[in-house]
């Protein structure tokens, strides 16, 4: 058996070769890629918002989405929209989260600290669906909306953390199974 390293710049993936020749492939991990800041306001975040409003592969009308809402959200509170919007992200963000795991035929939700990188994930996912689920006209009119809501601590992504951190809380007894 004898192993070589894959040329992809992407993953780190090591190939294991068995005696025939045959490949073994073995799980790569892959590298986080570096994100361009966006145009108007020079903010990693607001491509990543960006990036997660965007449906089947149509950037400038996700763009075109986020700083209509920006603009909104200027309009309404006379503060800078990136504020507001880093503001709401910490307000989204989850702390705890539960983890099924299956010990001796039960299975347990186990109470898990969230990684940060996967918390701004879940805090842009939860604002951009219940955006989607508000009754405003316009999809531009809605985030800013949710946006401005999980900013002022209210609105369903505020109460969607609230439902993790309680579900996490009430499983606290099951935290010794944690792996």
């Amino acid at each position: 058996m004898r192993v070589e390293k894959k040329q992809d710049p992407n993953m780190e993936l090591r190939l294991l070769r068995d005696k025939t020749g045959g490949v073994m492939s073995r799980r790569g991990v892959a590298k986080k890629r570096t994100i361009v800041p966006d145009y108007k306001y020079r903010s990693e975040l607001i491509t990543r918002l960006i990036n997660n409003v965007m449906l089947k592969g149509k950037k400038t009308v996700a763009e075109k989405i986020v700083y209509d809402s920006l603009d909104i959200i200027k309009e309404r509170t006379k503060k800078d929209p990136i504020e507001v919007f880093t503001k709401a992200l910490e307000n989204v963000r989850p702390l705890l989260e539960v983890r099924s795991r299956r010990v001796g035929g039960a299975t347990y939700q186990i109470p898990i600290e969230v990684r940060s990188y996967r918390a701004e994930s879940l805090s842009f996912r939860w604002i951009i669906n219940f955006a989607k689920q508000r009754k405003e006209k316009g999809m531009a009119s809605k985030l800013a909306g949710e946006i401005l809501d999980a900013a002022n601590k209210i609105g369903a992504s505020v109460k969607k953390r609230e439902n993790v951190h309680k579900m996490a809380e009430a499983n606290k007894a099951f935290a010794h199974y944690r792996w």
